[in-house]
């Protein structure tokens, strides 16, 4: 059975445009209708099924940014790119933000016509094994309100080729999300490109990421391919992007602007066609008025926004991501599942999660470690802050007003028997003091001091304090 010839249609006063691209695209198999007036063209829309949809911005009786929010509204699963004049990347952008696929500069460069189409009617091939689990599903964890919109927000923000700018507090995922786009998007059958850009240094990330000629290095004995071309056809992700020395971002937005780049020693430029997504979890906007951030480069990146919510705020998802964690982790270890037990998940409800689904799963980890049973309690787990008594960025550990100690005062003397001995009496003092409050139940002491278990008892035995008895 032949395949159904896709079906585009050109918006463009330009007749002689239109024809162009008409006769550029006919050679790819892609039948084509033009319209050039902005009616014509949704009176199209309502008669005719389109495959994509090319449309420039100035019409006689209207803009294509109106075609392109009505598209979007009526025919959601329509990909549509906007012609603008070379340069005018506010324009692109705008298009991008009110939904456009994507968009193309004139005057047209035929490849980068012919690759915005193949990118357009692209489907994404599905797995081979079909499951009953939506993808989104699969890799993004949870039932509740804010994962259930981040989802379909993710859904959304895959159709375009517009580039995306995920914020939100260390561990929320971003690379998660980052892939899941990639994954739901049009690019999935090509690479996804994972750097994070504060873990590289200075002197190494051009090499890294626009490669290198032989012999420009000392020691470079063949040439090196860069992420950004590696990723071509594919997705880039730059997670950390502020980390990146103003010099650097100069280089990366002539890249993601051209969609060329010139490795290091090279005469000649490479052309890449990638999709760049973006993270960090600092204050760009703060940073670009510090002057620590190209305001262009932010402008190019910053189109389509995700914020990721903390873990505190998914309440819902707390158990069961405790659960995925811990059936993933006993299958990787060949080991038997574990449980939790009541009191280990009030346990887990009650904590603060500074470093968010990462930490999560660090924790339980651990503490199937720890556990020698079937099941996980909460002397397995790791102590954290119950939620509420620390901010994101103070991690200090926390004195009671119930313990015995006033902080010493600037005119308060130095301690006659050393720092040392005076900090073992003091600490001494605050677990006695949350021994009696708690009648010597070691595990809610623990608790209490936002410890382990097992570091309570390195310190009870260290001053002998340890009885035989485990807490029940």
């Amino acid at each position: 059975m032949t395949a159904r010839q896709p079906l585009v249609l050109l918006v463009d006063d330009e007749q002689d445009l239109c024809m162009l691209m008409q006769m550029s695209l006919s050679r790819m198999g892609i039948k084509t209708h033009m319209a050039h007036h902005l009616q014509q063209a949704k009176y199209f829309f309502s008669e005719y099924k389109y495959d994509a949809c090319i449309t420039d911005l100035n019409l006689p009786d209207g803009s294509g940014l109106e075609l392109v929010k009505h598209v979007s509204q009526h025919y959601p699963n329509t990909p549509i790119a906007v012609l603008t004049a070379y340069g005018n990347m506010e324009i692109a952008i705008a298009s991008l933000k009110a939904g456009a696929f994507d968009f193309v500069s004139k005057p047209i460069n035929q490849t980068h016509l012919q690759q915005l189409l193949q990118k357009a009617l692209h489907v994404p091939q599905l797995p081979e094994v079909v499951t009953d689990i939506p993808l989104e599903e699969s890799m993004l964890i949870g039932d509740s309100q804010v994962i259930r919109k981040l989802r379909e927000t993710i859904k959304k923000v895959a159709r375009s080729q517009a580039p995306v700018f995920i914020t939100g507090e260390s561990g929320t995922g971003k690379e998660v999300v980052a892939n899941l786009i990639h994954q739901l998007s049009n690019r999935s059958d090509s690479p996804f490109i994972a750097i994070n850009c504060g873990a590289i240094s200075e002197e190494l990330m051009e090499s890294e990421l626009f490669g290198h000629k032989k012999g420009c290095f000392s020691g470079a004995i063949s040439d090196k391919q860069g992420l950004i071309q590696a990723a071509n056809g594919g997705t880039l992700f730059l997670d950390e992007i502020a980390e990146l020395s103003l010099a650097m971002q100069a280089k990366l937005l002539r890249a993601v602007q051209e969609k060329k780049i010139r490795p290091l020693g090279s005469d000649s430029e490479i052309e890449v066609d990638f999709r760049i997504i973006s993270a960090s979890h600092q204050d760009i906007e703060a940073l670009v008025e510090q002057g620590k951030f190209r305001h262009d480069l932010f402008f190019r990146i910053h189109v389509m926004d995700i914020l990721l919510p903390p873990l505190r705020e998914r309440d819902r998802d707390i158990l069961i991501l405790a659960s995925y964690f811990i059936q993933q982790i006993c299958t990787e270890w060949k080991i038997s599942t574990k449980h939790l037990t009541e009191e280990a998940k009030s346990f887990l409800l009650v904590q603060y999660y500074s470093g968010n689904v990462r930490e999560l799963r660090n924790i339980i980890e651990k503490a199937i470690t720890m556990s020698d049973e079937e099941y996980i309690d909460t002397q397995h787990l790791q102590a954290a802050p119950p939620r509420g008594q620390i901010k994101p960025e103070s991690f200090e550990p926390i004195v009671t007003k119930t313990a015995p100690v006033e902080l010493a005062d600037k005119n308060q003397p130095i301690p006659e028997e050393g720092l040392e001995q005076y900090l073992e009496k003091v600490e001494k003092e605050v677990l006695l003091s949350a021994l009696n409050q708690t009648h010597w139940n070691r595990t809610l002491a623990a608790k209490k001091l936002g410890m382990t278990f097992r570091s309570l008892r390195y310190r009870l035995k260290k001053f002998g304090l340890d009885t035989d008895d485990d807490d029940e």
